[in-house]
């Protein structure tokens, strides 16, 4: 997984977990359900929006409030390939590589990307090229052992893989 292409749906600023995954969700424990709550308390035809793999741009302190894993989680299998924003909560950040999301930190990018807009993200240099306008910006790197848990689809798989039980 090096690079990341798909069309944009675009937050504002302080997206918390709360609307990314609303807590009355959280006793759900199989990510495909989560999936069908994912950005619910914001945009409840997310997940129909996000099914073909779409990419969510953000402003600063995306997903800040609560540490529920569940919200990477359900991003993620409602079919987020990957997330930028201006900037993360730590907790969130950590968490969407733990299960093999994709996060990048881009200064700029919610006011050089718009809705529908097709972009690709290529993680290891962090150059994002907005396809439709033909601007390009330089985000985060991900750093090689980040580039391994990703592409082992999280922090679980890429331990079962290091320690020979995969």
């Amino acid at each position: 997984m090096k690079a990341v292409i798909g069309k944009t749906i675009k937050f504002a600023n302080n997206i918390d977990t709360d609307v990314i995954l609303p807590g009355k969700w959280l006793s759900l424990t199989d990510p495909k359900e989560l999936a069908k709550h994912a950005m619910e308390g914001i945009d409840t035809g997310f997940p129909v929006k996000a099914e073909k793999g779409i990419i969510v741009i953000g402003g600063k302190n995306f997903g800040c409030g609560s540490s529920r894993e569940q919200a990477p989680l359900a991003l993620k299998y409602a079919g987020v390939r990957c997330v930028l924003a201006e900037s993360f909560a730590r907790i969130f950040y950590r968490n969407s590589i733990n299960i093999g999301l994709p996060v990048v930190e881009c200064k700029g990018i919610s006011t050089a990307v718009n809705d529908g807009d097709e972009i690709s993200v290529d993680l290891e240099k962090g150059e994002i090229k907005n396809l439709s306008t033909k601007k390009t910006l330089k985000g985060t790197k991900m750093p090689p052992f980040i580039m391994e848990i990703l592409s082992d689809g999280g922090l679980i798989e890429n331990l079962r893989k290091r320690m020979g039980n995969k």
